[in-house]
């Protein structure tokens, strides 16, 4: 489905029998320099509950027509959202669940360095959320839209312009303060110099505004890579990895 439908390319799978697990890393460019999505398959779990907190992954196309249709003759996708412009702008856009359900909007943009632009979350207080991820993690605050006629707003949060790079769309629905996260969607993880010193700013922002340290910054067993993670507010969970371990563990 993923390359055939959306094309994205297969970086790398590793299986850890040990574990019972196995990994596929897929995207659009080279993890070193790219977003990627981490596909994990459990030994003998055919299911996953996605919850009603994980939104959606979105990709860029500069001809999101054309992208239904290669995803229509497809024998794995389907799109349940016909291209056409956003409600409200000219925007086109489409969408499509992949086989186990999660969801991928399909945006129109020109041409860009990363199509996978885009990791939907639902939170239950937008204002905290932006603040926790501007302190903990260094994010900007690219754009805030309130659409009063849906009742929703949306923070996009990141490191860069949003057609240069992935960003975090983070949304709040008027009134809902939380939400059923289910038991599929696991994490996002972002590079960082030094997860010590990562680890003890997040540390700090919990203690502010929520939020708690899951694992300790340390070394991986067997891969040497040093990693901490997190839960901001809303229970997501976030992984910092250390950039240059990580560039070893690739090559």
């Amino acid at each position: 489905c993923y390359t055939e439908c959306f094309g994205m390319k297969l970086l790398r799978k590793r299986d850890v029998p040990e574990e019972k697990y196995t990994n596929a890393f897929l995207g659009f460019g080279p993890e070193d320099s790219n977003f990627a999505l981490e596909l994990t398959y459990n030994y003998g779990v055919d299911k996953y509950d996605i919850g009603a907190g994980f939104g959606h992954f979105a990709i860029a196309h500069e001809d999101v027509y054309k992208l239904a249709e290669t995803i229509k003759s497809s024998s794995c996708c389907k799109i349940t959202r016909e291209p056409g412009p956003v409600k409200g702008g000219s925007t086109v856009i489409a969408f499509a669940p992949d086989p186990d359900g999660y969801m991928f909007e399909l945006i129109q943009r020109g041409p860009t360095p990363e199509p996978l632009c885009q990791v939907m979350l639902r939170v239950g207080e937008l204002d905290r959320s932006i603040m926790f991820y501007e302190k903990a993690l260094g994010m900007k605050l690219l754009r805030k839209k309130d659409v009063p006629q849906y009742k929703y707003t949306i923070a996009m949060m990141g490191y860069a312009e949003e057609d240069k790079t992935t960003v975090l769309e983070l949304t709040y629905n008027y009134g809902v303060t939380e939400y059923n996260k289910g038991n599929a969607y696991a994490q996002v993880a972002i590079g960082t110099d030094d997860v010590y010193k990562s680890a003890e700013a997040v540390e700090l922002v919990t203690k502010e505004l929520g939020g708690k340290i899951l694992r300790q910054p340390g070394p991986l067993p067997g891969l040497n890579t040093k990693i901490t993670s997190f839960l901001d507010p809303d229970g997501w969970k976030v992984v910092l990895v250390d950039h240059a371990d990580f560039l070893k563990e690739l090559h």
